[in-house]
């Protein structure tokens, strides 16, 4: 458990309570869909000022919850704007995951590690998310594995690119063995 399995987690956390919404969304739309048709009426969704329905902003908000605010593009500004309106929580989600980002880049000092990451998980506490709860108590089980990153602001990566390597060999290593043991 590195800085980045521990970001991906965030990550993951707030994509959860964006898919949650977007099958709010679906459900809804197939609702009025239906009652609409029941009544021989066309449905019309109701298109907020980007031009996006509730459905499409729900889906279309996906890469922009991935990155920080100030490389979006403008129509991510517009959808964002749109989509932290509708959906408090998921803004309150994407400030976590940006905060948590934010002292991995800029935390230098080990010993102000902890103290910030302590905070973040009251942070995140408080929120009272469900999916992000699972972070907050995953932490505390790896914080020494955590907490290696300030030392050399490195991951384990560099171990797991080696390892699949290893696995790769190993696999095409014995392929090798069953098609020299195995007459044709």
């Amino acid at each position: 458990m590195d800085r980045f399995h521990v970001q991906k987690l965030a990550l993951d956390a707030l994509q959860e309570i964006r898919i949650k919404h977007r099958w709010e969304a679906l459900d809804t739309e197939n609702n009025a869909i239906e009652n609409a048709r029941n009544k021989s009426l066309k449905y019309t969704p109701k298109l907020f000022k980007n031009g996006n329905t509730l459905k499409q902003l729900l889906a279309r908000s996906r890469y922009l919850l991935y990155k920080q605010n100030n490389k979006w593009a403008e129509k991510q500004h517009k959808r964002a704007e749109i989509l932290f309106e509708k959906y408090p929580d998921i803004e309150k989600g994407y400030k976590l995951c940006q905060n948590l980002s934010w002292i991995y880049n800029q935390t230098k000092d080990k010993n102000a590690a902890p103290i910030r990451l302590a905070k973040w998980d009251e942070k995140v506490r408080q929120a009272a998310f469900k999916s992000f709860n699972s972070i907050a108590r995953t932490m505390p089980l790896h914080y020494k594995n955590i907490l290696n990153y300030f030392d050399n602001r490195s991951t384990n990566t560099a171990a797991e690119s080696f390892n699949a390597k290893i696995k790769a060999f190993r696999t095409q290593f014995r392929r090798e063995q069953k098609r020299r043991i195995l007459p044709l």
